[in-house]
């Protein structure tokens, strides 16, 4: 009996130091993962005269902190606010992939820009840093599928149907949500059918993230290769417009696509947007103080100003594992080949502990394996499933 015991005893003493020791090395293997973050607001910080180049005060992201978070490959985000209408939405998009092209070229030995998964094993074989890019909002196309094919042309690999405004083809989860909204028809429209089948002939990721149900329910119809969703969670766990039910999971997961975890606590924490309001009523004063001070529109006045009270936020901010959590969820319900990362950052004012920048990314493969997670899935989840999606995608 007493024997019998040790070797449990022993048994188990092994398993906690294989595991330990798995924890231990845990930057090790992300250092070796592919880390993918399918997508970043950063190039609104950029639009604003931000170098990103070099390591910056502002924002969540610069090149050196992609180098120290062990991030490989970013999507950069293409995003239009839909109220600035002072020039075209299609020469603000062509403007934001200029932007982006010029951060390349002014770093060749160090960033490499990637339409394809060719160029993304290429340029990491070369210790590159890849950057891909992603247009949030179909609102930049101007209902004409030869702008569709233009983006295409100068590296779109991803578009997000709709942002948080409907297009004239597919409504957003906003719209379709708004009580007061009075829509004239939900969904895809005829036309919004064809820039789904497009993009499918032309090898461009259709991203679900913003859009409604009843959008998404028709893209699944139409499409015949995977989705993502780029910056998305869980509504089992967070009950926002901008997540996404078990059904739509499942259905994704079906599909052969992969939903990419949004850091945004208000998309993680059903109780953070409480505690937010009545923080902001206190601090209101304060920010308005802070905002006209800073130059640029109204988007960079609100990260700033919220980022020089950022201490003001600790209190609120949800822990590391509320976000784990729907990592977890997901792997759960469908698999963890059908799970990855969409921070958010830059697009984000406040993210959650210990997550406080791209630098912190690694913390995301230490809750992994501590969960349990096999080095395989940690894997998957960092940049291995959004590379199956791409390769698929991509296949004529």
């Amino acid at each position: 009996m007493k024997i019998s015991r040790c070797i449990v005893y022993l048994l188990a003493a092994f398993s906690f130091a294989g595991s330990f020791h798995d924890i231990t090395n845990y930057r090790k293997l992300h250092s070796d993962a592919l880390v993918v973050d399918t997508h970043n607001d950063v190039v609104q910080y950029i639009l604003n005269g931000l170098d990103i180049s070099s390591r910056t005060v502002h924002g969540h992201s610069d090149l050196p902190r992609f180098r120290d978070g062990g991030l490989d490959v970013e999507m950069f985000s293409i995003w239009v606010p839909p109220e600035k209408t002072y020039r075209s939405y299609y020469e603000q998009a062509d403007e934001q992939i200029d932007s982006i092209e010029s951060f390349v070229l002014r770093n060749p030995t160090h960033v490499g820009l990637a339409t394809n998964s060719r160029d993304v094993e290429k340029l990491i074989g070369e210790g590159k840093f890849v950057a891909m890019l992603g247009m949030e909002g179909g609102h930049p196309i101007d209902n004409d599928l030869k702008k569709l094919e233009h983006f295409y042309r100068r590296g779109v690999r991803y578009m997000t149907l709709t942002w948080n405004n409907s297009t004239d083809w597919a409504t957003s989860a906003k719209d379709e949500t708004d009580q007061e909204k009075h829509l004239p028809r939900k969904g895809l429209t005829p036309f919004g059918k064809k820039v789904v089948r497009k993009m499918n002939e032309l090898g461009m990721m259709i991203d679900i993230s913003h859009v409604g149900e009843q959008t998404f329910w028709d893209v699944m119809k139409v499409t015949r290769k995977p989705v993502i969703a780029s910056h998305s969670s869980v509504w089992a766990l967070c009950h926002h417009r901008r997540n996404l039910k078990d059904e739509q999971l499942r259905t994704i997961a079906k599909n052969g696509g992969v939903v990419c975890i949004n850091f945004n606590p208000p998309f993680i924490d059903s109780t953070y947007a409480r505690k937010e309001n009545k923080l902001l009523e206190r601090l209101q004063p304060r920010l308005d103080s802070i905002r006209n001070t800073i130059r640029g529109d109204e988007f960079i006045k609100d990260q700033y100003a919220t980022e020089a009270l950022m201490s003001e936020f600790d209190a609120i901010r949800p822990p590391l594992s509320t976000l784990i959590d729907h990592f977890d969820y997901v792997a759960k319900l469908v698999g963890a080949d059908h799970v990855g990362i969409g921070s958010d950052f830059n697009g984000i004012a406040v993210a959650p502990k210990e997550m406080d920048d791209v630098t912190y990314l690694p913390n995301i493969t230490r809750e992994l394996l501590k969960r349990g997670y096999s080095e395989s899935d940690v894997r998957k989840i960092l940049g291995g499933n959004f590379m199956r999606v791409l390769r698929a995608v991509e296949r004529k």
